[in-house]
């Protein structure tokens, strides 16, 4: 687990562009649970996290259609949080960073992390748009 005083920042990165964090199980249930849309994003201590996911994630909400409810649990640290999130993106693999779509409750488009590592901001940006437009 990370320290608080470590990660504070990079929680900040994604509180301060309107996502609300998920600390618990119960949390993550009810967040996705919600009618509409809902991006999940889930952050990390890592330099692709910092580089491309979560500038990829902010860039992508400049768009007409966005998500109802933008959330996020912390890898490393929120553990419940994470691994109910991760029930939810089954049969996706656990990674981190990675985010997720759900409309209604269904997941319905995910970037796992080697969709991020490697590539700019802008690329993840255009893809979550796209998956915006075709479920928001």
């Amino acid at each position: 687990m990370y320290p608080e005083q470590m990660v504070k920042p990079m929680r900040e990165d994604l509180t301060i562009a309107g996502f609300q964090e998920l600390h618990t199980a119960d949390d993550v249930t009810s967040a996705i649970s919600k009618e509409g849309t809902t991006l999940l994003v889930v952050n990390s201590v890592c330099g692709c996290a910092a580089a491309n996911a979560r500038p990829g994630a902010k860039m992508s909400l400049d768009n007409e259609n966005k998500p109802n409810n933008i959330v996020t649990v912390f890898a490393g640290v929120d553990k419940d949080a994470v691994n109910k999130a991760r029930e939810f993106m089954v049969p996706f693999p656990p990674s981190s960073p990675c985010m997720a779509l759900f409309k209604d409750g269904e997941l319905v488009h995910v970037l796992e992390r080697h969709h991020i590592e490697g590539r700019p901001a802008e690329l993840i940006a255009e893809n979550l748009k796209d998956a915006y437009n075709s479920h928001c």
